[in-house]
């Protein structure tokens, strides 16, 4: 499973021209599964994207969680986090995990951050045409891959 955690100032996400989600302070969360993904790996990036420190405390360091501030989260499904671009121009998304086995883990992804944080969660929905809009405080981009723990 890989992540693009973005700290944001505002996220949102519209599906045909209708706003669906959005957040102001927080994570904004791109959420690749692949197919060998389990439940560890969702517990374990969810572990991690909580507790990630990268908002800024009185000194200005990036000493504070999202725990920590009270943030929100916007997860969003991205399956072409997981292209391979060894081959030629055209990306392959081999890799990525069908539907039957991506939604469970990205739900479940979605209900553990929830329950370490305390807070809901707002979600993009799974394999629509969205438009993802935001506004990275910082920036400050993660990218982490459950496979190199």
């Amino acid at each position: 499973m890989k992540l693009v955690i973005q700290r944001v100032k505002h996220a949102s996400v519209s599906i045909a021209g209708k706003l669906h989600s959005e957040i102001y302070a927080g994570l904004l969360v791109l959420v690749g599964v692949t197919h060998d993904d389990t439940e560890a790996d969702v517990r374990y990036l969810a572990a991690k994207t909580a507790a990630m420190r990268i908002f800024n405390d009185d000194n200005g360091v990036m000493n504070r969680s999202v725990c920590d501030t009270g943030g929100d989260i916007l997860a969003v499904s991205q399956f072409t986090l997981l292209a391979s671009t060894r081959k030629g121009n055209r990306p392959s998304y081999i890799h990525a995990a069908g539907h039957d086995l991506a939604v469970p883990l990205y739900d479940l992804f979605c209900a553990e951050c929830e329950q370490i944080t305390g807070r809901i969660v707002r979600k993009g929905v799974f394999g629509a045409d969205m438009q993802v809009e935001l506004i990275n405080d910082g920036p400050v981009t993660i990218v982490i891959d459950s496979k190199d723990k």
